[in-house]
């Protein structure tokens, strides 16, 4: 039935004049296409994540068929390692490879404004640690210049350097930006991922499982709860845990800040929190979770089998990675050391390093975990609807 309706929207807009324009696939697109008609034929690596089944679902592969795979992919090895067709042989398939480079692809031609879809691939480790530096080196200098860097008479309250109103004027653009940046990306993903037909509806169940496989990383399993392969054929639960500590210390992180603001702006109760205030409890636990989580995140990617992934992509992995955990660390040695002379200082390398964070959030690692929560609630949906080539389709 549902092949009906596209059939007949299709011969409407024939008969109207309009004319389809049928994407050109980038060498990287062609080559997903191609692996996926390998791996269509052979379906043994079918139970491994949701990404088998959705390939099973699809006799062609086109490019919104392929950016959703790509999104779709955890990168977690486990098909590249059971695969009798992987390098050296002459089929040279793996899968996770190829989908990492359209992943990256995917950031940059989906980014808003477009122009700026460019600094995916110079958004590197250098390039995020010299932008952290500018900026702390930036307000260093300009507190510097009222004699207030070392030993100011600050009393623990950094508020005193810098009021509250002017860093909620530098942040809250910055912040309402990324969300308004990444939200018109992931919508045009979306919508492009979407079949023509409109899909079947969003609802709760599908919401729940894509929400459930979102917050337990389902799919860091290896497909047989093992874990991934990091730099051999050995499994490890490593990478899914660091993950973990990465996602759910920043979530710590930012519910901090947010009970901080309804503290301040609904109780009137003026920062700066101590112990045992709930804002400072999140803040230090999310603190350290993500310095834990990053620190084990690095180690992995730098010791990550050379055939996982696309090496071109490690530099923006890993400038991710660093600015997570100088904000982390540099939150906590700020609050160890609002005591001290350092204060002044340890303000701005700490909100040299949030700045350099946010400003990077739409155009770096952060959007794979947007546009792959897209794909799973899309997988989620897709599931329940009754197979296009399977038995009794037509």
């Amino acid at each position: 039935m549902q092949q009906l309706e596209a059939l007949t929207r299709e011969a409407a807009s024939l008969a109207s004049g309009e004319r389809r324009v049928i994407p050109i696939l980038s060498a990287s697109e062609a080559e997903v296409g191609r692996q996926m008609q390998i791996c269509n034929a052979c379906r043994y690596c079918e139970g491994f994540c949701a990404v088998f089944p959705a390939m099973t679902r699809r006799l062609e592969f086109g490019r919104a068929d392929i950016h959703y795979l790509a999104n779709l992919c955890h990168n977690c090895g486990a098909c590249l390692h059971a695969c009798q067709y992987a390098p050296p042989h002459e089929f040279a398939v793996n899968v996770p490879r190829a989908m990492a480079e359209v992943r990256g692809q995917t950031y940059a031609d989906y980014a808003w404004p477009p122009a700026l879809g460019r600094l995916y691939q110079r958004n590197g480790l250098t390039l995020s640690l010299a932008l952290a530096a500018a900026l702390a080196l930036f307000l260093v200098l300009a507190v510097a210049s009222t004699g207030s860097l070392w030993g100011g008479r600050l009393e623990g309250n950094f508020y005193r350097l810098f009021p509250h109103n002017l860093l909620v004027g530098l942040f809250a653009p910055v912040f309402l930006f990324v969300v308004f940046a990444l939200g018109k990306g992931v919508s045009r993903f979306w919508r492009e991922i979407t079949p023509a037909t409109g899909g079947a509806p969003l609802h709760a169940p599908a919401a729940a499982e894509a929400a459930d496989a979102v917050l337990r990383l389902k799919y860091l399993d290896g497909g047989h709860g093992e874990g991934c392969h990091v730099e051999d054929d050995a499994y490890t639960l490593s990478r899914r845990r660091f993950h973990h500590l990465t996602f759910y210390g920043f979530l710590l992180c930012f519910a901090a800040t947010s009970v901080a603001t309804l503290y301040h702006y609904l109780l009137g109760w003026q920062a700066p929190y101590e112990l045992p205030s709930l804002p400072k409890l999140l803040g230090v636990a999310g603190g350290l979770s993500l310095m834990i989580g990053t620190a084990g995140l690095w180690r992995l990617n730098r010791r990550r089998h050379p055939l996982h992934g696309d090496p071109a992509q490690k530099p923006m992995d890993l400038g991710f990675i660093a600015l997570l955990f100088l904000t982390s660390a540099s939150g906590l040695a700020l609050w160890l050391g609002r005591g001290t002379p350092a204060l002044a200082l340890l303000l701005c390398l700490h909100l040299g390093a949030v700045m350099a964070l946010f400003a990077t959030l739409p155009y770096g690692k952060f959007a794979h975990g947007i546009f792959r929560t897209a794909a799973l609630l899309r997988h989620a949906v897709e599931k329940r609807q009754p197979n296009p080539i399977g038995l009794g389709a037509d």
